[in-house]
């Protein structure tokens, strides 16, 4: 097999800019991917709050090889190809292997709930066989909260037992740390990344991966010093000051409030556009949002810089 490097660090679920007809804007999502990649950031593109389960298959495959066209490396990235279809997770995992991604995160098939991991792992496996690529890396996907379907320890245990350097991390969205913990102490040498950075410090300082956040999308330099810094001095700081931007944001609706500040700080209102059924911050939540930030020394103008 491949040898592939493994994606570690801060990656963000890219937000996805959509025109006034709600199409994906791929000038504007390329940007934002090229400032991320800049910022050493990597792009969990088609994630939770890129809206991905609201993007059509073709929408994502177009997008990516946007990307990609633009020159920006695709050994950065991580696109979520996981779906309720089975021939569209496997469609998309291919063609992220095609383009030559890093890996791809894998939500389980989210729409029939109480299926056992007998289900769960015969998804898993069939994209496997059908993609038949060596190259493929796999990152699950945890987030029972949205999802419903759930990566157990067993399964996670059965998975990479049978498909050893296939399945090679998760990222765990279920918002309890004892889990995280479970995984980091069950599993050494798997990838482990934290749905949120609330709990990076405490995943680093046991083994952690990095995390996957979606305010990396906003936050990307006071994230990115925890990793580079978890082992110094101010370590416990650092994290307690991106733990309660993090707080202050997902008060708000995650996507609309990302977009709310994208817009802010790119002086572009186009950011502000969600496809229904989300819907875009109102003016007074946009101002509480603001304010909470800006109490807490956010500095819109040094955090996203324009491109």
């Amino acid at each position: 097999m491949t040898d592939i490097p493994r994606i570690t660090g801060v990656l963000s679920p890219v937000v996805t800019p959509f025109g006034k007809d709600l199409a994906p804007d791929p000038e504007r999502f390329v940007r934002q991917c090229r400032w991320l990649l800049s910022q050493n950031v990597g792009l969990a593109v088609f994630g939770t709050n890129s809206e991905a389960n609201s993007l059509s298959v073709e929408e994502k495959i177009e997008l990516l090889d946007r990307l990609v066209a633009a020159g920006l490396d695709p050994a950065r990235m991580m696109p979520g190809t996981g779906c309720c279809a089975l021939t569209d997770s496997v469609r998309l995992t291919a063609h992220a292997m095609k383009v030559g991604c890093g890996g791809v995160l894998m939500l389980p098939p989210f729409y029939y709930k109480g299926v056992s991991d007998d289900g769960i792992h015969a998804s898993i496996a069939e994209v496997v066989q059908r993609v038949a690529d060596d190259r493929l890396r796999i990152y699950l996907y945890h987030i029972p909260p949205m999802a419903g379907v759930a990566f157990s320890l067993p399964l996670i245990e059965r998975l990479l037992k049978d498909f050893p350097r296939i399945v090679v991390g998760i990222k765990d969205s279920s918002g309890d740390w004892n889990n995280t913990q479970a995984l980091l102490d069950s599993f050494p040498g798997f990838e482990v990344f934290p749905g949120s950075e609330t709990h990076l410090l405490d995943a680093l300082r046991k083994g952690g991966a990095g995390c996957i956040s979606a305010t990396a999308n906003v936050n990307v330099a006071a994230i990115s010093r925890v990793i580079r810094e978890w082992q110094g001095a101010d370590a416990d700081a650092l994290q307690d000051g991106i733990a309660r931007t993090r707080g202050a944001i997902q008060k708000f609706p995650m996507v609309a409030a990302n977009k709310a500040i994208l817009a802010r700080v790119r002086d572009d209102p186009a950011w502000d556009v969600v496809r229904p059924p989300l819907r875009p911050l109102a003016a007074e939540a946009k101002a509480q949002l603001f304010q909470a930030l800006e109490a807490l020394q956010f500095d819109f103008g040094r955090r996203v810089a324009t491109v």
